[in-house]
């Protein structure tokens, strides 16, 4: 680089965005980031993966939104974007790397390279950015880091990484204690390594300044006091506090707004600023109807920036309003409005979403990137107040040139040798085809290619069949041919016959015939399922029935109730049992798996009417 090219770029910033897949310890590094660039006081109290702010995150361990920060060292402003590492929420880590010129490529050095790891650094390569490979965990008593760089780099040449990528400088690193080093050989003290690569490696943004504005709009945030607040960075221009500009919909429509507030991001908070410059990240607040996607142009012969698209979505479920016999009992928001305004609000933030409306008023239809990440939008709005019913997901097909095509996802499984017959089984009756296997150390990995419809409800069983041992990853993979008809598994269910509280008299005589989802003293109602049945049909049971008392005492049956513990489904649980007949009541409070229609000769004469040659 000439030192004339030099002046055209903004050598004191640095944008960069850490890509790995799910728990290889990209929140946990950036943690050590900002508490050794000096971002925290030493004596400031935090909490652990402090980038991870969502109640749900923390819980699941895993980044959903992807945020900002910043940290100075050496006289550089570093940006950095903490990116999702599950698949479900891509259309996140796709619209943010085009705000970066550099990524640090997260792998663990036991695990190596997973479906999602190969998903994000492909989008990486394509938009030419430059990779840092972060070898993560090298303390872990399984750690193989050679062998997992060596497939690394397997990985770059398979997804037609240039000369110039393969070329990436690499940093061995321990995240939980905020070591980094050159060398396996040569143990590090702190993360000034890292801090050197990034520097010196991580290509500074350009600063064309002269030029009118132009500002991508990746994310989309909102306040209470400002109103909607649009992110980007500044790929050319510069922008101003009160100064009115251009707002491009769609790449022609062109609308005059004004600069209310503009931020920068320093350490894990905006800050609000006068001015800014080409190749920093800004806030903007003043254009409220902005949408992902939008440029930001200056106000003369303004131009609009290309988009990156984001994949469709692959699974639809229906939202609708909660019309059960506890309906409005548990939830503070619980109209057909309601849930309207909250679902079309979710578009304004969540790219990777699409919510339609259908014949009925009071139904939804919501698609998304898969199972977790409409399970995520679920669990959001209960802990909202919102109170409603989901049905069973459902995949979306399409056809092309004729031919019906279906979502295929590529699965990498990780088991022990004892339990591979076992996984081959299911895969294959799921119309999966096995496509690589590797034998590592005891550990068999084994890679699948299964339609997406195949993979609905499979983990659960999955972890059932390798007794919690294995580990299954996916990541969507494209769409194919129609695979055929998958013989999915068929479950019973146990129905309630009466509405009233269970008891502990009537569940010891009906725990016999199943798995039980309730306990005594719990309310239930007629059509509410209480259990899975033991058998592939559904029965109708009586968990509300009394023990009469008598004067007598009969031999042997005063006894002490002896009762199994029901079974405590999480929300991904319950999705993944319910079946087409079956809707999930959510609310605060509950989750409820119910039958479409309650009463027991309205669903005989539903089925009566689904086997009549006639019926659609």
């Amino acid at each position: 680089m000439t030192e004339q090219n030099m002046t055209n770029f903004r050598n004191d910033i640095r944008n960069i965005a850490i890509i790995a897949h799910v728990d290889h310890g990209k929140t946990t590094l950036v943690d050590h980031i900002l508490r050794q660039s000096g971002t925290f006081r030493s004596n400031q109290a935090l909490v652990e993966r402090v980038m991870d702010s969502n109640d749900l995150e923390r819980e699941k361990g895993i980044t959903i939104l992807a945020k900002n920060a910043s940290v100075h060292w050496g006289g550089v402003k570093i940006n950095i974007v903490d990116t999702p590492g599950h698949s479900d929420f891509g259309g996140e880590v796709e619209r943010t790397l085009s705000m970066v010129d550099g990524v640090l490529l997260l792998v663990d050095a036991a695990e190596g390279p997973l479906p999602q790891t190969k998903f994000v650094l492909k989008k990486a390569l394509d938009l030419h950015l430059k990779p840092i490979v972060v070898i993560n965990k090298i303390d872990r008593h399984d750690a193989r880091a050679h062998e997992v760089l060596d497939e690394v780099f397997e990985l770059f040449l398979t997804l037609g990484a240039t000369d110039t990528q393969l070329e990436f400088p690499v940093v061995y690193t321990i995240a939980k204690q905020g070591i980094a080093q050159y060398e396996l050989e040569h143990a590090g003290t702190d993360l000034t390594p890292l801090f050197e690569t990034i520097v010196k490696y991580v290509p500074p943004p350009l600063a064309d300044i002269e030029s009118p504005l132009q500002i991508l709009v990746t994310t989309l945030d909102w306040s209470d006091y400002i109103g909607r607040i649009s992110i980007g960075r500044i790929v050319r221009g510069s922008i101003a506090e009160g100064e009115t500009i251009a707002l491009i919909k769609d790449g022609t429509n062109i609308s005059m707004r004004r600069v209310t507030k503009l931020f920068a991001f320093e350490g894990m908070k905006r800050v609000e600023i006068q001015s800014a410059q080409a190749g920093e990240i800004v806030a903007i607040a003043g254009f409220e109807d902005a949408m992902i996607g939008d440029t930001i142009a200056g106000a003369i012969a303004p131009e609009a920036l290309p988009y990156t698209s984001v994949e469709e979505p692959t699974i639809a479920m229906h939202f609708m309003v909660n019309k059960s016999p506890f309906a409005g009992t548990e939830g503070k928001w619980v109209t057909s409005r309601n849930i309207s305004e909250r679902l079309f609000k979710e578009l304004n933030t969540n790219v990777a979403m699409r919510v339609e409306r259908t014949d009925s008023p009071d139904v939804f239809r919501v698609s998304g990137r898969g199972e977790l990440q409409l399970a995520v939008l679920i669990e959001t709005m209960r802990r909202e107040g919102y109170e409603f019913a989901v049905s069973r997901p459902e995949v979306l097909f399409r056809r092309e040139n004729g031919e019906l095509q279906e979502p295929i996802e590529h699965v990498v499984i990780d088991v022990a040798e004892e339990y591979l017959g076992v996984v081959m089984e299911h895969m294959g009756k799921r119309r999966g085809e096995m496509t690589n296997m590797i034998n590592s150390r005891g550990s068999i990995r084994v890679e699948f290619l299964v339609p997406t419809r195949g993979l609905i409800g499979v983990r659960s069983q999955f972890l059932t069949d390798t007794r919690g041992t294995g580990t299954m990853h996916q990541v969507f993979n494209g769409y194919a041919p129609y695979k055929g008809t998958i013989d999915a598994h068929h479950h019973g269910s146990l129905i309630s016959l009466e509405t009233g509280d269970t008891t502990g008299y009537a569940l010891e005589s009906v725990q016999e015939r199943g798995v039980l989802f309730v306990g005594p003293g719990v309310k239930v109602y007629t059509g509410m399922v209480i259990g899975e049945n033991a058998r592939d049909e559904d029965i109708v049971v009586n968990a509300t029935k009394k023990k009469h008392l008598t004067n007598m005492r009969a031999s042997g049956s005063d006894g002490a109730v002896q009762l199994t513990p029901p079974l405590n489904m999480s929300l991904e649980q319950f999705i993944a049992f319910i079946g087409d007949d079956e809707l999930l009541e959510v609310t605060p409070q509950s989750f409820r798996i119910r039958k479409r229609f309650l009463e027991h000769t309205e669903r005989k004469n539903a089925k009566k009417r689904a086997m009549e040659p006639n019926a659609t």
